[in-house]
């Protein structure tokens, strides 16, 4: 049984979309027979977690950790975080012999990883989830163009030129690369996924919380997810505003936290439809489910920027696998999830009216929402569950070990 080692900036038991789709991954390749862990860099300290031990197990999972820290000025400080986890993936393997190196961005997790496959002479495939620079735009800590922007592009390709195989999470991602002179058949897309036997199975509604939120018998339009500028809740606020017929009276439930918080509230409370639109803030992940199930229409009113136009977003797959109704603004990464009228619906990104138009007609057109859900659900199914997404690796894996098999006989 072959070892695969995944090389992490953070994991279990932190929560995040990025910890959940490494937790999907690695059950699903356990599932399917392949003996996997993984590796944190510093960071995993940094995004919470409090208790420094070698190494921990977490839903089943065992995962590594890298048992140093690093300071000192940013470009110094990153180095030595970058040759830190070098230093343990190489040590790692004296105790726990790998036979492939699977690293995720960040791109300074790929650099080390890229490291360490030199010195073990073993194979790499490096996991591009997202473009950070266009990320750090995105959530406002960084700048298009800017010299930081430049280096982090550099390195990621710096990266990408010395692993084996190239791994990216949609379409957008690979057509960048190609862009960019990366040859087609070095990259395979692994599309986020979802594990049917997490979010397969809908919950009821939950009557008491939507009497305690004051939603019994109401029409909700929700959101459930992080509070970034790019995600464009200021939108969905402002459509609140202007929709109409059937669904005038609807109410707006906000879940979750973030950067624009404040701001948030602030434009709400003076918005016409104040006394209808509710905060909820960060909840316990293993209550989100009941939030979930007060929920018409799922609404994900993303800006349009690279970064949106680029990536898939896993909240929206979540929402369809649920059998929710999913209404998206068209941006590059929505309209690879989501085919309007057939498995939800689109609206004009950054334009409230649009977006408030198209809600109305979904509440106007109820006879059609089974249909989508089940279109929706479908789909989640047959190209997005991580039971079979987790094949996609396999080919690569494949091909990167028996090339390193060769090699080694050679």
């Amino acid at each position: 049984m072959s070892r695969i080692l995944h090389i992490l900036d953070h994991s279990l038991p932190l929560h995040s979309g990025y910890t959940f789709r490494t937790r999907a991954i690695m059950k699903a390749q356990i599932s399917a027979g392949w003996d996997v862990a993984g590796l944190t860099g510093v960071r995993q300290y940094q995004h919470g977690e409090t208790c420094a031990k070698p190494s921990a197990m977490a839903e089943g999972l065992t995962f590594h950790r890298t048992m140093a820290t690093a300071s000192g000025p940013a470009m110094l400080r990153e180095w030595r975080e970058v040759s830190a986890l070098a230093d343990a993936i190489t040590h790692l393997h004296r105790d726990w012999p790998f036979d492939l190196l699977h690293a995720h961005s960040p791109s300074l997790n790929g650099l080390a990883a890229v490291w360490a496959a030199q010195r073990l002479k073993l194979p790499l495939l490096y996991e591009i989830r997202a473009f950070w620079e266009d990320a750090a735009v995105g959530n406002g800590t960084g700048r298009q163009g800017s010299i930081k922007y430049r280096m982090t592009r550099a390195l990621e390709n710096h990266v990408i030129a010395r692993a084996d195989a190239v791994a990216v999470i949609c379409d957008g991602l690979r057509q960048d690369l190609i862009g960019r002179g990366v040859p087609a058949d070095k990259i395979t897309v692994s599309p986020n996924g979802v594990d049917l036997e997490l979010f397969g199975n809908p919950p009821p509604r939950d009557t008491a919380l939507a009497g305690k939120m004051g939603l019994t018998g109401k029409d909700v339009i929700g959101y459930i997810g992080s509070f970034y500028d790019y995600e464009g809740l200021d939108d969905l606020i402002a459509a609140m505003d202007h929709l109409s017929g059937a669904g005038k009276d609807a109410h707006l439930l906000i879940v979750g936290g973030g950067p624009m918080t404040e701001r948030l509230k602030a434009q709400a409370a003076i918005s016409a439809a104040a006394q209808r639109i509710h905060f909820v803030g960060r909840v316990p992940h293993d209550e989100v489910e009941r939030y979930y199930s007060l929920i018409d229409i799922l609404a994900y009113p993303r800006k349009s920027m690279r970064l949106t136009d680029l990536v898939t977003p896993l909240k929206p797959l979540e929402a369809m696998a649920q059998g929710r109704l999913v209404a998206a603004s068209d941006v590059g990464g929505h309209r690879e999830l989501i085919v309007d009228g057939v498995t939800g619906a689109l609206f004009p990104a950054g334009d409230p009216h649009g977006a408030a138009a198209t809600i109305t007609r979904l509440f106007e057109n109820r006879e059609s929402w089974e249909t989508r859900r089940q279109n929706a659900r479908k789909f989640v199914e047959r190209e997005r569950s991580w039971k079979e997404n987790i094949h996609r690796y396999d080919p690569v894996y494949h091909l990167l070990l028996g090339r390193d098999k060769c090699a080694k006989a050679a």
